[in-house]
C-alpha cells in the first residue's frame, strides 16, 4: 500500500468529524407518530370536550351525506367497489367513531380575529383551564397545541401576553402537567430573529413555572416568501430550526398567506397552484431526515348544506338533493387536496370542519388501500432476493425503492389504514418495521440466515 498510515490518519479524522456533524444535522425520521392533519379552531369556542364533539359531528355527516360505502365512493368518484370499498368504508368509519381528532390547534390567530386586550386575556386563561380539565378528563386528542399571533413589531407583546396566561393557567389547573404531543405554533414567520426571541420566551415561561427545558415545542408556520428564501437569497428553513434550539417538532405551510404573498389573486389560491408546489418541496429538501415534521394546509370549502329546514318543517326532495351537492363538492375538492399532498409525499394537512374530516380519512384510506396488494406483492420479491435488484412487473426495484416499500408499510400502519396483523401477513415482522430501515431489516435477515 502506497499511503501511510500517517497520511491517512488526519484525512480520516476530518471525515469522521464531518461525518458525525452530518449524523447530528440529519439524524432520520422521527420515530414517533406523526398526526395525519390538525384541526384548527377559535380559541374562544374551545372547550375540554371539543375534539369528542367534533368526532360525533364528523360520523353524524357521515351518516347523512354516505350511509353506505356504495354513498361514498360514487361521492367522491372512487374506482373501488365491493369488498374493497366495504374495507375503506368500515376503516374510516370506524376511525371518526375511534379518535376523529388526532390533532387540534386553540387558535389565537387568523381563526379568532384581533379582539380587546380584556377578552383575548379571558379566552387565554379559560383556554389553559379547559385543556388542563380535558386532561384530567381523558378527552383531549393524542396532540395539541395553540397557535399565538405573529413575532411582528405590532403583534408580538400581545402574542407573548397570550401565550403566558395560557400555559400559567393550563400548569396551575393541572398541578404541573403539560399533554404530551403539546406544542406551540408561531404564525407568519419573517426572520431568524423571530424564531430566536420566540424560544427564548419559552425559555423564560418554563423557568418561571418550574417546567422542566424543553417541555414547550414549537411549530413553525411558513406562509411568506421569506421564510423559503431569506434576504440573502439562502434556503431559510434550516436557520429558523436552528433558531428553536431543539425545540421545533414540526413545519407547517400556510396555503392561503403564502399565495398572497406571491401576489396570487384569490381565485386562484389552492393547496394545488404551482407556487405551493415549489414552496413545500423547498421544504421536503430543507426537512428531509431532520427528524421535523411537515404539514400541508387547508382546504376552505366546508362542507356545508345549502338549505336548513325550518322549526316544525322538512326539507324538499330537491332541497336535500342541492344539499348532497353542495357537500359532495366541497368533499371531493378536499379529496383531491389530500390526495395530491400523499402524492407528493406530504402526511399531515389542516382541517377546519367536521365534515373535512369524512374527506380526510377516505382520502388517506384509499390512498394506501389501493396499493397494499402492489406493494405487498413488490416487497415480498424483493425481500426474497436479499439486495439483487428486481423486476416487479414492468417496474425496476432498486435499494432505494426498498426503502420506498418500508416508508409505505409505516404510513400505511401509522394512519390505521391497515393493521398489524395485514402488515405481517405482507411479510414484515413489526420488529422489523420498527427499525424504520431496509439496510437494518436486511442486515438482520443475513445476519439469521
Amino acid at each position: 500500500m502506497t499511503l501511510s498510515a500517517d497520511v491517512l490518519a488526519p484525512i480520516r479524522a476530518r471525515l469522521t468529524d464531518s461525518n458525525a456533524m452530518f449524523s447530528k444535522d440529519f439524524p432520520g425520521d422521527a420515530p414517533h407518530r406523526q398526526p395525519v392533519h390538525t384541526v384548527y379552531g377559535g380559541a374562544h369556542l374551545f372547550k375540554a370536550d371539543t375534539a369528542k364533539k367534533m368526532a360525533t359531528l364528523a360520523v353524524k355527516h357521515l351518516d347523512e351525506y354516505a350511509p353506505t360505502a356504495d354513498t361514498l365512493v360514487n361521492a367522491l368518484g372512487l374506482p373501488l367497489s365491493g369488498e374493497l370499498a366495504a374495507t375503506l368504508y368500515g376503516r374510516v368509519r370506524e376511525k371518526l367513531q375511534r379518535e376523529a381528532v388526532e390533532d387540534f390547534r386553540i387558535d389565537f390567530e387568523d381563526g379568532y380575529g384581533n379582539r380587546p386586550d380584556a377578552e383575548e386575556d379571558g379566552h387565554a386563561s379559560a383556554a389553559g383551564r379547559e385543556v388542563a380539565a380535558g386532561l384530567a378528563a381523558h378527552t383531549l386528542p393524542p396532540f395539541i397545541g395553540i397557535r399565538v399571533k405573529p413575532f411582528t413589531e405590532e403583534l408580538a407583546a400581545r402574542s407573548i401576553r397570550t401565550l403566558d396566561l395560557f400555559v400559567t393557567a393550563l400548569v396551575e389547573a393541572s398541578g404541573g402537567k403539560i399533554p404530551d404531543g403539546f406544542v406551540v405554533t408561531l404564525p407568519k414567520i419573517q426572520t431568524v430573529a423571530q424564531v430566536t426571541a420566540f424560544a427564548d420566551v419559552l425559555d423564560a415561561l418554563e423557568d418561571a413555572l418550574g417546567l422542566v427545558h424543553g417541555t414547550l415545542k414549537i411549530e413553525l408556520m411558513i406562509e411568506t416568501t421569506q421564510a423559503i428564501v431569506d434576504a440573502h437569497g439562502v434556503v431559510a428553513l434550516p436557520g429558523l430550526v436552528r433558531a428553536g434550539r431543539g425545540r421545533v417538532s414540526g413545519c407547517h405551510f400556510g396555503t392561503y398567506d403564502y399565495t398572497a404573498t406571491c401576489n396570487i389573486t384569490a381565485a386562484y389560491q389552492s393547496m394545488q397552484h404551482p407556487a405551493c408546489d415549489f414552496a413545500t418541496h423547498m421544504m421536503q429538501v430543507a426537512l428531509a431526515q431532520t427528524g421535523v415534521w411537515m404539514s400541508d394546509g387547508a382546504t376552505t370549502v366546508m362542507p356545508v348544506p345549502v338549505h336548513r329546514a325550518k322549526a316544525g318543517e322538512a326539507l324538499t326532495d330537491l332541497q336535500r338533493d342541492e344539499n348532497a351537492v353542495a357537500v359532495y363538492r366541497a368533499w371531493r375538492l378536499a379529496f383531491d387536496n389530500v390526495k395530491h399532498s400523499l402524492e407528493r409525499g406530504i402526511y399531515q394537512g389542516w382541517d377546519l370542519h367536521p365534515g373535512q374530516l369524512v374527506a380526510r380519512y377516505t382520502a388517506i384510506y384509499a390512498f394506501f388501500l389501493e396499493s397494499f396488494a402492489g406493494a405487498s406483492q413488490r416487497l415480498d420479491r424483493f425481500m426474497s432476493v436479499a439486495a439483487t435488484a428486481t423486476l416487479s412487473g414492468d417496474v425496476f426495484d432498486d435499494a432505494a425503492t426498498g426503502q420506498g416499500l418500508i416508508n409505505y408499510f409505516l404510513r400505511a400502519l401509522n394512519c390505521g389504514a391497515v393493521n398489524e396483523a395485514e402488515v405481517v401477513a405482507a411479510g414484515l415482522s413489526l420488529d422489523e418495521l420498527r427499525t424504520r430501515s431496509f439496510v437494518k431489516i436486511l442486515s438482520g435477515r443475513r445476519s439469521k440466515g
